[in-house]
């Protein structure tokens, strides 16, 4: 008998994937989506949508109440819902503290736990790691978020961990990457420009997941009997940015790309002015303060042992292969 999964956040870049693979595997897949939320990558005729009231704990209640005199529970629910970069500062706790406490609340009030709740955060949550000698970020050491979407990506963890029995286990994937994803698409098109924008002087060790590679470990957790732990996530190799722009120039056919090595002072002038520009015009920028801290991070290498060890965590895509096979769908997307 075929089992539910419920995945929030859907419609996202990394939710569409999520999806895709729930079906390859036969579940009864429902998709968390609002109702403005695009669909373009959630065609398949078997998903089935819902719209949960995730900022009203009372109105989501009755709707789980009434999932559960439908189906019964879902067996596992995948939580990818979040936002990276808002209009108020105060959604990011909102959202990405405030969704997760009214929605396990909400489950365990209504018992509606499923047998594994797998929630989506991020290495952000633990802050800059050691710029000196680039030792890996660990599980074990003292998280420190500096940027509002890694501590409220924290506070989240924090709660699932202050509910007792409760089957969570914690994704914290470095940056991820793919088709369809569109920060690192914008880098790439710059690149395509032949331009490559470095932020500071300093040398700087980045790290990366395939999407793909990120959606295997989410099923495996599923498929593993582990409750109650949280795992660092990415393709195990650390990459400098000059490493990066070879393998887009290479996949764009792009013989000459400049690199321009944009001083922190003035990259944190911009990020600051993109951010109070946009929230004057009422929209969201990818440049803001949230992101100028990320990219003054020198350091992102995170242990994937404990990934390793229990989930059987083998990254099959290296940074260049995603990277072409990236390249390859926004041509064809007509992205690129």
């Amino acid at each position: 008998m075929s089992k539910n999964i419920l995945i929030t956040g859907a419609g996202g870049f990394i939710g569409s994937f999520i999806v895709e693979e729930a079906l390859s595997r036969g579940y009864k897949t429902w998709a968390g989506v609002r109702k403005t939320t695009n669909k373009e990558y959630l065609q398949d005729s078997r998903i089935q949508f819902i719209d949960l009231a995730f900022g009203n704990k009372e109105q989501l209640c009755r709707q789980l109440l009434q999932i559960r005199g439908s189906i019964g529970k879902w067996d596992y629910i995948i939580h990818n819902l979040g936002v990276t970069k808002c209009k108020n500062p105060e959604d990011f706790e909102r959202i990405n503290y405030g969704f997760v406490r009214n929605f396990t609340d909400a489950l365990i009030e209504t018992d509606m736990v499923p047998e594994k709740f797998i929630m989506m955060s991020s290495l952000g949550a633990w802050g800059v790691g050691d710029e000196t000698g680039f030792t890996p970020l660990k599980p074990t050491d003292m998280p420190h978020p500096n940027t509002r979407y890694g501590m409220s990506k924290l506070k989240a963890e924090r709660h699932l961990q202050s509910l007792p029995d409760f089957p969570y286990v914690i994704m914290r994937p470095t940056g991820v990457y793919g088709p369809r994803e569109k920060d690192y698409y914008l880098m790439m098109k710059t690149i395509q420009y032949g331009f490559d924008f470095i932020a500071g002087y300093k040398p700087q060790l980045i790290t990366f997941i395939y999407v793909k590679d990120l959606v295997k470990a989410i099923f495996s957790a599923i498929d593993k009997g582990i409750t109650r732990k949280g795992y660092f996530l990415s393709e195990g190799v650390a990459y400098s940015s000059t490493q990066f722009r070879k393998y887009v120039a290479s996949s764009l056919g792009k013989k000459i790309v400049i690199p321009v090595k944009v001083p922190l002072f003035l990259l944190k002038t911009i990020c600051f002015l993109a951010e109070k520009g946009a929230i004057l015009i009422g929209k969201t920028s990818t440049l803001n303060r949230d992101k100028f801290r990320i990219m003054k991070q020198r350091n992102w290498i995170c242990d994937i042992s404990e990934a390793q060890k229990d989930l059987d965590f083998r990254p099959q895509y290296s940074l260049e292969q995603g990277v072409k096979k990236s390249v390859e769908w926004y041509k064809q997307a007509g992205w690129l």
